[in-house]
């Protein structure tokens, strides 16, 4: 029996697979060669229910992945970059992860989607549910509109129950699953003003992936604190669309990233300003801890010496640091989130929901703390 019967079971009758499950299900990776691709690389590598069968990469292909990954030396041996083939990932495979730049996987997931392959997306193509939504924010029209409806956010924290079971996830962006799990909460309790809510997300390096731009170099970027795409940044979409389905009216928030000299590591600032200006931390406390006290990637971060969330005590982890502070003065609140721009901003948040979909523990593969020093 493969874990393919073990997951139909699981579907049909929703019986949890145990955490010693002993089953292992085929992976493939499309896209592998780049920072998002070698941390799936990473994390799937000692996966305790994976056997990663295809790593695809059109520029490296032929070549083995510690050419490009020498930090995975002693893992994943014997398995070369491949070319892009949907044969191949077809009969080798019972998932792919499809890590492409924005505009591809709008082709090849229809096609693997078709074959009866499951998929977990990484790049934006299936995150927005409107057509023209996504066209003012991408410039270019979908080609794949009619499975918009059936991809589901990747974000477990909203949509665990709907990605228990999917056939293709659309994983979140990092700038934009920071933001939302900063303001979940307050907006769920109807504690701010939905009109005036404003996000300052401070990224490191790395989001701009592997290849360097003049922007993106060593000597251009770093010990930079520099705003770009001030004027609308493509993520706030995502975080329009998610924060108006939770309080069941339009929300509109302004969104600047700052680009700093950190290697990895996105922290979320989101100011906003409380409905019930006299409401103190205690109170916040209590919504936050009611809301996330049982998530297994999402801690919530309060007290002397380190009071607020800082990436820096997320890297290499797939958790999530969660804080804020009321100033009752001027009636304001801000609400903070850390987290690895490639781990619960991409690779780690893409492994938790094929735990998801899959039946295996949300944890597996994952469970592990973040390094310090780093």
């Amino acid at each position: 029996m493969n874990c393919l019967v073990c997951y139909r079971l699981y579907t049909t009758v929703k019986i949890r697979l145990p955490a010693v499950c002993s089953m292992t299900v085929r992976v493939g990776v499309v896209g592998a060669s780049g920072y998002t691709g070698g941390e799936l690389l990473r994390i799937l590598s000692t996966h305790p229910h994976v056997e990663v069968t295809v790593a695809t990469s059109r520029e490296y292909a032929g070549k083995p992945l510690t050419a490009i990954h020498p930090h995975l030396r002693g893992f994943l041996t014997g398995l070369k970059f491949s070319e892009v083939s949907v044969d191949l990932l077809t009969s080798k495979c019972d998932l792919v992860f499809v890590n492409t730049p924005h505009g591809v996987s709008m082709t090849l997931t229809p096609e693997l989607f078709k074959t009866g392959l499951k998929v977990v997306d990484l790049s934006a193509d299936f995150r927005l549910k409107e057509v023209e939504v996504f066209r003012k924010w991408y410039e270019v029209e979908h080609k794949a509109p009619e499975l918009l409806d059936r991809a589901v956010y990747g974000l477990p924290e909203l949509y665990r129950e709907s990605i228990r079971g999917a056939s293709l996830v659309a994983c979140p962006g990092c700038n934009s699953t920071a933001a939302l799990l900063s303001l979940i909460p307050a907006v769920a309790a109807g504690l701010i003003d939905l009109d005036h809510i404003a996000v300052d997300v401070k990224v490191g390096s790395s989001e701009a992936g592997i290849k360097p731009s003049l922007g993106t170099h060593h000597p251009e970027r770093a010990n930079v604190m520099r705003p770009y795409e001030a004027d609308g940044h493509r993520h706030v979409a995502e975080v329009e669309q998610e924060l108006s389905k939770i309080a069941g009216r339009g929300v509109k928030v302004a969104l600047v990233p700052h680009a700093v000299g950190a290697v990895r590591g996105a922290l979320a600032t989101s100011h906003t300003w409380m409905v019930d200006k006299s409401l103190d931390e205690t109170s916040v406390w209590k919504i936050y801890a009611q809301r996330y006290g049982k998530e297994p990637f999402v801690r919530i971060v309060r007290g002397a010496p380190f009071r607020y969330p800082d990436p820096k005590y997320v890297i290499g982890s797939n958790y999530a640091d969660v804080g804020f502070a009321v100033e009752n003065r001027v009636g304001r609140a801000v609400f903070f989130a850390a987290i690895d721009n490639l781990m619960k901003g991409a690779a780690g948040q893409a492994v938790q929901c094929m735990n998801i979909m899959l039946g295996f523990d949300e944890t597996s593969g994952l469970r592990y703390p973040p390094l310090r020093p780093a």
